[in-house]
């Protein structure tokens, strides 16, 4: 299990000026925006404006802070009126953003590459197993063509502390928007239990030339 904790995360300014994105983890470690499969960040919003188009990305963003979006992608618009709501797009699609009442917010944005990388976003309060979910439906994306078990699990907690480990023990703890990344088999072994909300984000990968 390897904790990452929000303290010290740096901050990278937008370039339109409308806020500033903090990179939890990106796969492979160290990559760049051309390179990644996937990437994980927390996003402060401050103003209204458009998204740098992303192509050859999918989206899932979550409203994990404030009074929510107005999005509008390739001219349809969609509300995002509630938090802990996740909402998939394409990255390359003309994207507008607008604070509902004016307000910053925070997002959780899950960055996948197409052919490369797939997740599915649930939100999660009280206690379960870290992986797989159980019973109940998970809000989130999976693309069709990566339908299969995840290589790595991140939680993520979003409103309060998260606790995980094996049953009956406190391996970590995680404070706001403090994370942990689980293989698979960590995940499955692992119980979490949170006072809030916390994000659980499973991950696959598949690599060049693989099927």
């Amino acid at each position: 299990m390897r904790i990452l904790r929000a303290e010290g995360r740096a901050a990278a300014p937008w370039s339109n000026g409308g806020g500033v994105t903090r990179e939890v983890a990106v796969q492979p470690p160290g990559s760049g925006w051309d390179t990644f499969a996937w990437r994980i960040s927390l996003a402060d919003v401050t103003r209204d404006g458009p998204y740098s188009p992303l192509p050859g990305v999918r989206r899932i963003l979550t409203v994990v802070d404030g009074a929510g979006l107005e999005l509008t992608v390739d001219g349809t618009t969609h509300l995002l009126p509630e938090r802990y709501r996740p909402f998939a797009f394409p990255g390359g699609a003309a994207t507008d953003s607008r604070l509902l009442d004016g307000h910053p917010v925070v997002n959780l944005n899950v960055m996948l590459r197409e052919g490369r990388a797939a997740a599915t976003v649930e939100m999660v309060r009280g206690s379960r197993r870290v992986w797989p979910a159980g019973d109940g439906a998970a809000d989130g994306d999976r693309a069709p063509d990566h339908d299969r078990d995840p290589d790595e699990v991140m939680v993520v907690a979003v409103e309060g502390r998260t606790r995980l480990g094996p049953p009956g023990a406190h391996e970590a703890r995680l404070e706001r928007f403090d994370a942990a990344l689980l293989t698979a088999p960590d995940a499955a072994a692992a119980a979490l239990w949170t006072d809030g909300t916390a994000a659980v984000i499973a991950l696959s990968v598949t690599a060049p030339g693989r099927s």
